[in-house]
């Protein structure tokens, strides 16, 4: 079997064709609901691999010079095309993406080479690179990755895990939140942030839940971050306001139009960025701003131009990256089984979002999730857990019960940041760590329960 250009490939008595970049790179995607509804996916496996074998002919330096989206028709193909980094490009230019995949995993290939090259590498390098990988080869290139961040503690660090702590309310009841909040934090959760999505997207709401966090943070000296998951555009107004932000929340995605459906542009980033930037709340580091992703966003939209679900999501972390975030997370599983319609597709979409997201530069997290109606259970994301664990995933969820009684959908619990720190001799942020043993909640890296209602925080 041989390939040639543009792309085709005898199999047997069967050719294969694929008139563009953008339909070889669908084609050769691993089987997942949303491209299938999109009828973007290989109609078989046989035509999916022969899509694979092409798509492993293809020189990196053609991603460059053919964007999937046009340049002139879309706002993220000209973020990527005029940001794009050269010199740093020029270790890997004159490799195929079948042989990139070999050079990430070589040996030699260590997180100094793999940092140098993020720069000049296009999202739709690394989706590419990652249509050839198996679980596996995505779990190590991106545990090889090391990108931190930091606010009032560092993320990201070897060795270490982190948490958002997740206290989400479906009437953003100040009490019910402030349970939820203290609960995360007596297990150790919350060193990436304490987030809450609110239950009313609006200034009072967004004001009120900031100052609940804001007491709190500075009342026992937490080194960590808050942030209510409102629109930017809100919280451009909050700031205006006098209120204290430490970080400002967009969900993003990886096309000009799907951002357009959540009501968003780049300056709209930048001026946030910088609005936040200002207030100089920071106390180890300067990075404000915290996305969240998910494969779909952009097709659930009608807003992924042909382009597989995988590919937009990969996308999406170039406008991420231009904003120097402190976290973003896929949140992996929310939008349900239409785009990723089972345990094993939700777990390698995470696998890929997550490696793909590293390789970009990214200080990468994931909401390991699923929703109910989906064919998938609690130890599908035990299993996802662990791999990301072992691939180096920065961050998790801590929710209450692992139940979103807010967004209604599962997640990760408390106890599961244990679980996975146990297994994988991993630690909390830092300065985290230090504030924990400071107030007796761990001792030597493992949990204590309050003696007694006079523990400080119970106290309080």
């Amino acid at each position: 079997m041989s390939c040639s250009a543009p792309w085709s490939l005898s199999v047997g008595p069967r050719r294969y064709a694929f008139s563009s970049l953008r339909e070889l790179m669908a084609r050769a995607t691993p089987l997942r609901s949303g491209d299938a509804l999109a009828g973007l996916a290989a109609e078989s496996a046989e035509e999916r691999v022969a899509a694979q074998q092409c798509l492993a002919d293809v020189p990196l330096a053609r991603f460059l010079e053919e964007p999937l989206i046009p340049y002139e028709t879309d706002a993220v193909t000209r973020l990527i095309i005029d940001t794009h980094d050269n010199a740093a490009f020029a270790p890997v230019a004159d490799l195929t993406v079948g042989a990139f995949r070999d050079w990430l995993l070589r040996y030699e290939t260590d997180h100094v080479a793999l940092t140098a090259i993020a720069p000049g590498l296009t999202p739709e390098m690394t989706a590419a690179v990652a249509k050839l990988m198996g679980n596996q080869d995505l779990i190590l290139v991106a545990s090889k990755c090391r990108v931190a961040t930091a606010f009032r503690d560092t993320i990201g660090l070897p060795g270490r895990l982190s948490v958002r702590l997740q206290p989400n309310h479906p009437a953003d009841d100040v009490k019910g939140i402030a349970a939820s909040i203290l609960d995360g934090l007596l297990y150790g959760c919350g060193d990436a942030v304490i987030g809450i999505n609110p239950a009313t997207d609006s200034v009072p709401a967004m004001e009120t839940l900031l100052c609940l966090i804001d007491e709190l943070i500075h009342r026992y000296e937490i080194p960590t971050q808050s942030c209510v998951l409102a629109h930017v555009t809100t919280a451009l107004k909050v700031i205006a306001r006098g209120a204290p932000v430490d970080l400002v929340f967009q969900s993003i995605a990886g096309t000009e139009a799907a951002n357009a459906s959540f009501g968003v542009t780049l300056p709209i980033l930048a001026e946030a960025r910088d609005a936040a930037r200002s207030l100089k709340r920071g106390t180890v580091g300067e990075n404000v701003m915290y996305f969240e992703t998910g494969q779909g966003s952009a097709l659930s939209a009608n807003a992924h131009h042909g382009v597989d679900m995988q590919t937009c999501e990969a996308r999406a972390y170039a406008v991420a990256r231009q904003f120097a975030p402190l976290l973003v997370n896929t949140v992996v599983g929310f939008i349900g089984p239409e785009y990723l319609y089972d345990g094993k597709q939700i777990l390698r979409a995470g696998l890929e979002d997550h490696c793909c997201a590293k390789l970009l530069g990214l200080p990468m997290g994931c909401d390991v999730c699923y929703t109910n109606h989906a064919e998938a259970d609690q130890d599908d994301m035990d299993n996802l857990l662990t791999l990301l664990g072992v691939a180096g995933c920065t961050y998790i969820m801590g929710v209450p019960g692992a139940d979103d009684i807010a967004l209604g959908y599962q997640s990760t619990s408390f106890h599961d940041s244990h679980y996975l720190r146990q297994v994988l001799g991993l630690k909390p942020a830092p300065e985290f760590e230090a504030w924990l043993e400071k107030m007796r909640i761990v001792e030597k890296g493992r949990r204590l329960f309050p003696a007694s209602p006079t523990h400080a925080l119970l106290a309080a």
